[in-house]
């Protein structure tokens, strides 16, 4: 007979609970499975994963890889192509006509519209280039410039989820996410992923940096670079009250605090997700204010990259990998996007007058320092846009007929450093620009190809969540050789 006053918190129990509270080791092999995701990237066991109570501890990668970290500039809005590094002399043939070519496109668009910018050839390549561009094009021969990018459709949200996280509709992992997963980080007072986004977020937010089922730690941090003054540019960075000892041994007791709290809660991931953060925003007060500090460079190097927010991000961008960052995402055009309905020529050179000489910087500076070889730096936008012109449009533009509609079917993106091929041009759209015809790449195969360049197979390279294992190319995806050097 049972004396024992019944406990209804008894009778419902969670399924961690369930497993937790079953003999015959149960709750053992359920841990293990959970461990060996978190702790396997190749095939290697768990102990020899120096970095799992320390996420951010740099790992090896699958393979050997030619590249060990990412600079992401991020073209927010779509920039056109055809104005910028793909050359479409027919639209100058057939300008104020309709072209013999057309797609589906989100608004209705009429007549050719040739470009308003000249290009020229730079470089040994010769590759030609738009004059919005100059300084860029002086490192032409380092670029390999990706002519048939192709996405799904022509809308800013899906397009930007497709290109960030390799999936437009459902949660998933970002890109920044899987490489600071698989690699750590190579500087443990810093966060491994930062986002340079000025003026707040762009479309979809903090999803395109998100972390999603992969642990919190991977998440992007995100800074807004509108700020010059680190106290503002980075919260509570310092602290009036407390010394750096004093704040370590409230640490300490907040930690033993939440580790006994946890003991409850069978590594409760959110819970470790907050453990963790509190911990880096620690460190980074040793390490943070001397990154975003440009003012601690040499004139001369400040002068390279010339003024303004997009230059300071840049700046940013090479002292954070220089540091150990795994990977920077720098975003352009989140306030005033490359995304010209309307005014393209003035717009469009306007965001250009805003990036050139900042990007023209990095590659230099990234070369001089020896760095370019291992850094990948990625340019371009969520899709190109029409080489028609686009109507007006309710809504959409000002109802001049001197912009460009958005255009998921082909478009630019180069990528430079980190074993790409240098100096050669992958790919083609047809005559006028509308569709990639030659070697289309698909960002699925842009991912595949980058991963591999990181040291990744992107069919292995995954993570085991809700009863599967997830890959940042899903079941897509192919590595594009012939953008390897």
């Amino acid at each position: 007979m049972n004396h024992h006053a019944a406990d209804p918190s008894h009778l419902a129990l969670t399924r961690r609970d369930f497993l937790r509270n079953c003999g015959m080791g149960m709750g053992a092999v359920g841990l293990t499975g959970l461990l060996g995701s978190l702790g396997q990237l190749d095939g290697r066991a768990l102990g020899a994963n120096p970095g799992f109570n320390q996420p951010l501890t740099p790992r090896q990668p699958q393979f050997v890889g030619r590249a060990k970290r990412v600079i992401h500039i991020f073209a927010n809005g779509g920039p056109s192509h055809v104005d910028t590094f793909d050359p479409k002399p027919s639209l100058d043939q057939w300008h104020g006509k309709e072209i013999p070519i057309t797609f589906k496109t989100e608004r209705r668009t009429g007549a050719a519209y040739k470009s308003p910018f000249a290009f020229r050839q730079y470089g040994q390549s010769g590759i030609p280039v738009s004059d919005l561009f100059p300084n860029v094009a002086r490192h032409v021969d380092d670029l390999c410039i990706i002519r048939s990018m192709k996405a799904d459709v022509p809308n800013h949200e899906p397009s930007l989820l497709l290109m960030n996280c390799g999936e437009a509709r459902l949660v998933r992992p970002s890109f920044g996410s899987w490489v600071t997963y698989g690699l750590g980080s190579e500087n443990q007072n810093m966060p491994g992923f930062v986002v340079m986004c000025p003026g707040g977020y762009p479309i979809q937010e903090s999803q395109n940096w998100q972390s999603a089922f992969l642990p919190g730690v991977y998440q992007g941090t995100y800074i807004n670079t509108e700020h010059t003054r680190i106290e503002r540019l980075i919260e509570n960075i310092t602290n009036a009250y407390h010394s750096l000892p004093e704040q370590r041994a409230q640490l300490d007791l907040l930690h033993q605090l939440n580790a006994r709290h946890q003991q409850a809660r069978a590594a409760d991931a959110q819970l470790e997700a907050r453990i963790q953060s509190f911990e880096l925003a620690y460190r980074m007060q040793m390490d943070a204010a001397d990154a975003f500090d440009i003012t601690r460079e040499p004139e001369s190097i400040r002068k390279l990259y010339g003024e303004g927010t997009q230059a300071r991000q840049l700046l940013i961008a090479r002292r954070l990998v220089e540091r150990g960052v795994r990977f920077v995402q720098v975003w352009h055009g989140a306030g005033q996007p490359w995304d010209n309905h309307d005014d393209i020529e003035v717009n469009h050179r306007k965001l250009a007058r805003e990036c050139d000489q900042g990007i023209g910087a990095l590659l230099t500076d990234l070369k001089q320092r020896g760095m370019l070889e291992d850094t990948l730096v990625i340019w371009g936008g969520e899709f190109g846009r029409t080489p028609t012109v686009e109507l007006p449009t309710p809504g959409a533009n000002a109802g001049k007929q001197n912009g460009r509609d958005h255009n998921n079917h082909g478009f630019t993106m180069w990528v430079a450093g980190g074993g790409v091929r240098a100096g050669t041009i992958y790919g083609a759209t047809d005559e006028f620009g509308f569709a990639a015809t030659e070697n289309v790449v698909h960002v699925h195969d842009l991912h595949a190809t980058l991963l591999a360049l990181l040291g990744f197979d992107h069919e292995k390279f995954t993570f085991h969540h809700a009863g599967r294992d997830f890959r940042l190319t899903d079941v897509h995806g192919k590595v594009v050789r012939d953008l390897i050097a």
